[in-house]
């Protein structure tokens, strides 16, 4: 801690308009933080993302009539299988990301094509637990809980495909890449990992909020907003 408040005033106190310390700057890579362009676009759509997400829980809060039954999910269905696969999709990706670190190369292609699979996999199931849904009567125009369902796992299946869109395209160039040419994909492989784990971050959070401890959340949270 120390050193950072050293590293921060030491910085604030800098004269850029004097010729020792232009001299310096001239030296400076012109980074901040050492992360590839791939990362860094990935981190402004964390941003953009998490906005939209946050709107829509806050909407999903302001709109939740107190005595409308929000317990329906809660009962073991698809929904839950389906977050497992997503597990497994992260786990797999890290795999990935471990193995171009080691430089294990025949395991990349494999494990990539894991992810894809699982990743379509959780995107079908989704497809399905929606259809059970409205076989069992539940519309998105039935209440703001399952409206609110639709909306979110629709928009998030959007940034899951938009994701697979990217990791088809650099998937299609690993598998035909020999095993000395794959680590030259390290950067696209270790941006969509993360991209992926963000969607898990997102999946879990709102899992968590609305479907497991869903009145208490609701509760905590209209404290705050009032």
């Amino acid at each position: 801690m120390s050193n950072f408040i050293k590293k921060l005033f030491g910085t604030l106190i800098q004269k850029p308009w004097e010729k020792e310390q232009a001299e310096i700057d001239n030296y400076h890579e012109g980074r901040t933080f050492n992360i590839s362009s791939q990362k860094s676009a990935v981190i402004v759509i964390f941003g953009v993302a998490t906005v939209l997400f946050s709107l829509i829980f806050t909407g999903y809060l302001y709109t939740l009539p107190p005595e409308q039954d929000t317990r329906y999910l809660l009962k073991p269905n698809l929904l839950w299988i389906n977050t497992i696969v997503l597990f497994f999709v992260t786990y797999y990706f890290s795999k990935v990301t471990n193995d171009l670190k080691k430089k294990q190369t025949l395991k990349v292609k494999k494990n990539l094509i894991f992810v894809g699979v699982l990743s379509y996999l959780f995107l079908f199931g989704q497809v399905i637990f929606w259809f059970q849904l409205m076989k069992s009567g539940n519309y998105a125009s039935t209440n703001s809980y399952f409206s609110s369902f639709y909306f979110f796992t629709a928009l998030h299946g959007m940034h899951l495909l938009g994701g697979l869109f990217f990791l088809g395209r650099v998937s299609s160039r690993v598998l035909k890449l020999d095993q000395s040419q794959i680590l030259d994909e390290e950067k696209n492989i270790s941006a969509l990992s993360l991209y992926w784990t963000y969607l898990l971050i997102v999946w879990i959070m709102f899992f968590l909020m609305i479907y497991i401890f869903n009145d208490a959340v609701i509760a905590w949270c209209k404290t705050l907003i009032s």
